[in-house]
């Protein structure tokens, strides 16, 4: 087991400013020895009371740098949540998962501010996370065809694309498969931001990949689709055409937007 004095170093060194209890553990006592349990904990808790570390969550700390001790809960998550973010994908699901959802679109809009939900689309994991006032939910897709379920994640996973944001690699949703996203309620707290989807179909209708929605509207997102037809219907012929045929393809399933224009 280390001494106080090296542990503290080498928290400082770590470029990772997000650590989880377990990584802690592993730098104090890197056999994990059962019988340096209570020591450990007791290490923890002197860190954290002498401000080397500061406690987020629990089991989640921050090595917090000059000045943060002097901010509050709220703006410190705001400051480190890229990086919790990506710490907890990393646990949970690897390289397997890709952001969703509205956050999705947003960041292809440019728009790199933190969301109050978070949706993580993985493999297998479903889970909320909650920290103050942030939630970070993975979560799963599937459909049925006749009696067999398909995991629609590697269906999907290749319609993802790699953005850099503050030095962190996250894989999002594509331009076609975020706006078909974000055209679906994920949430019943969460509203359909028509004036989201109106500016990215007027920024980037003249390159759209039309297969994508094809190929995406196979499985899933009637009411997506429906809803796309609707708003598409004077700003973007193309996009307006292929929604009305996926939607014919898939049984001609209409919902009229004038009654669920939200």
């Amino acid at each position: 087991m280390k001494d106080f004095n090296k542990i503290v170093n080498k928290l400082w060194k770590k470029w990772w400013k997000v650590i989880f209890k377990k990584d802690i553990y592993e730098i104090i006592d890197p056999e994990c020895k059962p019988e340096y349990q209570n020591v450990t904990n007791k290490i923890i808790y002197n860190l954290s009371s002498k401000g080397v570390i500061i406690s987020l969550k629990a089991g989640v700390y921050i090595v917090p740098e000059d000045g943060d001790v002097s901010l509050n809960e709220i703006d410190l998550l705001e400051k480190y949540f890229l990086q919790l973010l990506k710490k907890y994908i990393t646990h949970h699901c690897g390289s397997s998962y890709y952001i969703s959802g509205n956050k999705s679109l947003e960041v292809h809009m440019k728009d790199f501010s933190i969301p109050d939900k978070i949706f993580v689309t993985n493999r297998t994991l479903n889970k909320k996370i909650t920290v103050w006032n942030k939630e970070i939910i993975f979560k799963t897709l599937s459909w049925k065809e006749q009696w067999k379920k398909i995991n629609l994640y590697s269906k999907f996973s290749q319609y993802t694309k790699h953005i850099t944001i503050d030095a962190l690699n996250f894989k999002f949703s594509g331009l076609e498969l975020s706006l078909i996203e974000s055209a679906l309620v994920w949430d019943t707290e969460l509203w359909v931001d028509i004036s989201l989807l109106i500016k990215s179909i007027k920024k980037y209708k003249s390159v759209f990949d039309h297969d994508v929605f094809f190929e995406v509207g196979k499985y899933k997102y009637n009411m997506a689709f429906n809803r796309l037809k609707e708003i598409s219907r004077t700003l973007d012929t193309p996009l307006y055409t292929t929604c009305l045929e996926v939607i014919k393809r898939n049984g001609w399933c209409f919902v009229w937007e004038s009654l669920r224009w939200i």
